[in-house]
C-alpha cells in the first residue's frame, strides 16, 4: 500500500480540476447513468448509486445533473447505453495496471488505449493477467492532524478489517465493500473526519519504481485517466513521495 495513499490524494486534487473543465463531470454522469439503470434509480435501495452521488456532490455537480443522468439510466429520459469494460495492462517495470471503463463503442474505446500503450510503454494483456493481484475493498483516508490512531480502534467493531499508520499524513482504513458504509456512519457517529471514502482496488504486493521509469508509468497513467471512456484506473506500483509530488 506504500505510495497509494499520496497517488490517490493526487488523483482526488486532480479531479476536482478537472470537474471546472467538466471532465470529471462527464465520468461521473456515465457511471450514474449505468449504475441507476442495473440497480435501479432510488439510493435508498441501490447502495451503489449513493455512492457515486456522494462523489458527485464533492464535485458539485447541481441536482439537476444527477437527476436527469439517473432518469437516463432507468429509461424515463432517453439515452446512449453505455457498457461496462475491463481491461488489464503491464506499464514500465512490469507493473499490473487494471483499467475500468464505460463506453458505447467497446471496439473503438480497445483500439484507443491501446494506441496509448504502445506511444507510453505500455502492453495489453489478456484477461485475468492482472485482476488476480487485485481486491475490491472500502478504503478510508484520515487526516493524521485531525485524529489519533488510539481513536480510530472503535472502527474493528464497526467492521473495518485494519487501520495502517505507515503514510506519514494519512490513516488509512480497510473495509469490505459491504462494510464500507457501515465504517463511515461509525465515523460520522464518532465525529472522526474523514477526507476519502470509496470503493477502490487494491494490490496483495507492490512493484518498486525509480527515475525514468517512474515518470514513465506516470506518464501513462495519466493519458488512461484522461480518456473520455476511462472510469478508474489501479495499478501495484511503489513509487517515492518526491516523484509523486513532483508529478502531480
Amino acid at each position: 500500500m506504500s505510495g497509494h495513499s499520496k497517488w490517490k490524494t493526487n488523483k482526488s486534487k486532480k479531479m476536482a480540476a478537472d470537474a471546472k473543465k467538466g471532465a470529471a463531470y462527464t465520468k461521473i454522469i456515465k457511471e450514474i447513468t449505468v449504475v441507476a439503470r442495473e440497480g435501479g434509480g432510488n439510493p435508498d435501495t441501490n447502495a451503489k448509486l449513493r455512492n457515486v452521488i456522494a462523489r458527485a456532490r464533492e464535485l458539485n455537480m447541481p441536482s439537476d445533473n444527477i437527476k436527469m443522468a439517473i432518469k437516463r439510466g432507468t429509461g424515463e429520459l432517453p439515452g446512449v447505453v453505455y457498457e461496462s469494460v475491463v481491461y488489464e495492462a503491464y506499464g514500465p517495470g512490469g507493473v499490473a495496471i487494471l483499467i475500468e471503463a464505460l463506453t458505447d463503442n467497446k471496439n473503438r474505446t480497445t483500439a484507443e488505449l491501446r494506441n496509448i500503450m504502445s506511444k507510453k510503454g505500455g502492453n495489453m494483456a489478456g484477461a485475468g493477467s492482472v485482476s488476480w493481484m487485485f481486491t475490491k475493498k472500502g478504503y478510508i483516508t484520515v487526516d493524521k492532524s485531525k485524529v489519533k490512531e488510539d481513536d480510530l480502534i472503535v472502527l474493528l467493531d464497526a467492521g473495518a478489517e485494519d487501520i495502517k499508520a505507515e503514510d506519514p499524513k494519512q490513516f488509512e482504513i480497510i473495509t469490505s465493500v459491504d462494510g464500507l458504509e457501515k465504517v463511515k456512519a461509525a465515523m460520522d457517529a464518532q465525529k472522526i473526519p474523514y477526507t476519502s471514502a470509496e470503493v477502490t482496488m487494491i494490490p496483495s504486493s507492490t512493484v518498486k519504481l525509480a527515475g525514468n521509469e517512474a515518470k514513465q508509468l506516470l506518464s501513462l497513467i495519466e493519458a488512461i485517466e484522461e480518456h473520455d471512456d476511462v472510469q478508474q484506473v489501479y495499478a501495484n506500483f511503489d513509487i517515492p513521495d518526491e516523484i509523486l509530488d513532483a508529478e502531480s
